[in-house]
């Protein structure tokens, strides 16, 4: 590989969709907006560090500046510009802030657009706890689920038309003259969309994941009983998939009781349904029964923050989005505008989401590294306010001084 005009390497996929990383790749990142440049200040030096310390100085990440957001309105004269998106796609390996996703009006999600343009269909979220974070559950080193959630269908399409609007009048007056559907009067509309194709390749990659770490189960997670053609469906192609590409890897849970008296048999990876409902039942109070959930697309969006809510919160909620030819990794929460620029907030879930990068860059012991410092950092009662007003004797540091806490407990 050549070096680029940008001073690294172009990271590239192989046949079987696995990044081949030179070492010195260029990686793409975007600060965010609200709180995501203090994030990114706190968050980049980790990087470096573990980078560093894992390989002696004979790997180093090239970083891209990628413009969306706030600033990328202000100085590019567009929210997502063009060029952000190729130079994703040229790069394969993102990572960025948060985005400020206007409610009721304006342009959608930036997050949802930047998903959709680069086809990013897999949300992935890990979800495990760090001894000493303050949980609303009596055993929260329970959790350790990993959500796969899909990213570009369901009511994220986007496709909906406001109350009154001509579009929504007139479809539901195609809804009630061909198929008797009957409307209240000046009901906004939306649309659901849940295709085999898009279903199966999520199902796919979260079952590839379970038999690649050697995990137990894989759930599909809906609500069937009530949306029998979407969230049904979406629960009948993820069992055809497990059947038609890993049948010799996995038997169904329903299989393991009938066959085999209730136990697994050997080698084998269960694969389970529960209603959504139940599911919010079943991750508090039995969440060592689950390690890999798969589910659409707003079923996701609610589990991963409810389930992060038992280890700490989105602070330390890391975050990806991966497809067949990029993967961008984000803090999952919000912008928190009214913290911007006081180096206050948890940079945990932009930590934890660069650990996700790394392991994807398969830079697995620098990942390591930073892993267990956080958890020492964090063991050592040294947090951000968003955690320490609930611990006591917690030593309370800002943002950058937990990056560089973490940074001092690489081993």
């Amino acid at each position: 590989m050549k070096e680029t005009e940008f001073g690294g390497q172009w990271i590239t996929l192989d046949a079987r969709g696995k990044a081949d990383v030179p070492t010195n790749p260029n990686v793409g990142f975007i600060q965010g907006d609200g709180t995501g440049p203090d994030i990114w200040a706190a968050a980049r030096p980790v990087f470096e560090a573990a980078v560093l310390r894992a390989y002696s100085g004979e790997r180093k990440i090239h970083w891209l500046e990628l413009f969306a957001g706030e600033r990328a309105a202000r100085e590019k004269g567009a929210a997502l510009p063009q060029e952000t998106i190729e130079m994703i796609r040229k790069s394969v390996v993102a990572i960025k802030g948060p985005l400020t996703t206007p409610v009721g009006t304006g342009l959608r999600s930036l997050n949802v657009l930047l998903r959709q343009r680069l086809d990013l269909y897999a949300c992935i979220r890990p979800v495990s706890y760090f001894a000493g974070i303050p949980s609303p559950v009596r055993h929260p080193e329970k959790v350790n689920m990993i959500i796969f959630r899909e990213n570009t269908e369901d009511v994220y399409a986007g496709i909906e038309w406001e109350s009154g609007s001509e579009e929504a009048n007139k479809l539901a007056k195609i809804l009630q003259e061909d198929f008797k559907v009957s409307l209240p009067a000046g009901a906004g509309i939306g649309i659901k969309p849940i295709s085999p194709g898009a279903t199966k390749r999520l199902v796919r990659r979260a079952i590839a994941y379970a038999i690649e770490r050697g995990l137990p189960s894989v759930t599909l997670v809906h609500k069937g009983n009530i949306m029998k053609f979407t969230e049904g469906a979406f629960r009948k192609w993820g069992y055809e998939l497990a059947q038609e590409e890993f049948g010799d890897r996995t038997i169904t849970e329903a299989d393991v009781q009938l066959r085999f008296g209730g136990r697994t048999p050997e080698g084998k990876i269960v694969i389970k349904e529960r209603i959504t409902d139940s599911m919010f039942q079943q991750v508090l109070l039995r969440p060592e029964e689950y390690s890999v959930i798969a589910t659409s697309n707003l079923n996701g969006d609610y589990l991963s923050d409810a389930i992060a809510a038992q280890v700490g919160g989105l602070g330390m909620a890391p975050g990806a989005n991966i497809g067949d030819n990029a993967a961008v990794f984000e803090a999952t929460h919000g912008t928190a505008p009214k913290y911007a620029g006081l180096d206050k907030v948890n940079p945990g879930s932009m930590i934890l989401s660069g650990v996700m990068m790394l392991e994807y860059m398969g830079w697995t012991e620098a990942a390591e590294l930073i892993r267990q410092a956080l958890g020492r950092t964090i063991k050592e009662r040294i947090v951000t306010y968003d955690l320490a007003r609930q611990m006591s004797g917690a030593k309370e540091v800002k943002c950058s001084e937990f990056g560089q806490h973490v940074i001092a407990f690489m081993a």
